[in-house]
C-alpha cells in the first residue's frame, strides 16, 4: 500500500471497546507498544475490525505533537510514545523529526522550525510524541 502518511504501524487488534457512535480500537504493535484509534462504528463493521485482526495504523507526521517534558504531565491523548531523537531535518518553514522508542518503534513528526528551535531538538534529545486516537487511520487487507 502506497500512502503519503509518514507513520505506518502494522499490528494486531487486541481490544475493541464499543461506543454509541465510535469504537476505540487498541492495536498491539510488534515492539510491545500499543496504539489506540477511535473510528466510527460503521468503519469498524466495514473493515471487519475485531480482536486478532491484522491492521495497519497510519498517522500523518503533522499529527504527531512533540513534547519535551511529558513526564511532568498527564494528557488526554491516548497515544504518547517517549524516545530519543534519531534525526532532525530542517527546512525553511518546517522541521522533520525522527524519534525512536527504547523498544524500536520509529515515528516521524513535522513541526515548525520555530518550535524545533524553541525545544532545542537535536539528535539524542529525549522527547515524547503524542497522537490523538481520532487521528489514527486504520487500514486492512481485503
Amino acid at each position: 500500500m502506497l500512502t503519503s502518511a509518514r507513520n505506518r504501524f502494522e499490528g494486531k487488534v487486541s481490544r475493541v471497546i464499543s461506543g454509541a457512535i465510535n469504537d476505540e480500537v487498541v492495536i498491539a504493535l510488534p515492539t510491545g507498544e500499543e496504539i489506540v484509534a477511535t473510528i466510527t462504528k460503521e468503519s469498524t463493521a466495514k473493515l471487519g475490525i475485531a480482536e486478532g485482526r491484522d491492521v495497519i495504523a497510519l498517522v500523518k507526521a503533522s499529527f504527531v505533537v512533540l513534547l519535551a517534558d511529558a513526564d511532568d504531565y498527564l494528557f488526554s491523548t491516548r497515544n504518547v510514545f517517549t524516545g530519543t531523537v534519531s534525526e532532525v531535518r530542517n527546512g525553511q518553514v518546517a522541521t522533520e523529526v525522527d524519534i525512536e522508542t527504547a523498544s524500536g518503534l520509529a515515528l516521524t513528526s513535522t513541526i515548525t522550525v520555530v518550535s524545533a528551535e524553541r525545544m532545542k531538538l537535536a539528535k539524542g534529545s529525549r522527547v515524547s510524541a503524542a497522537v490523538k486516537a481520532s487521528q489514527v487511520i486504520l487500514a486492512v487487507k481485503k
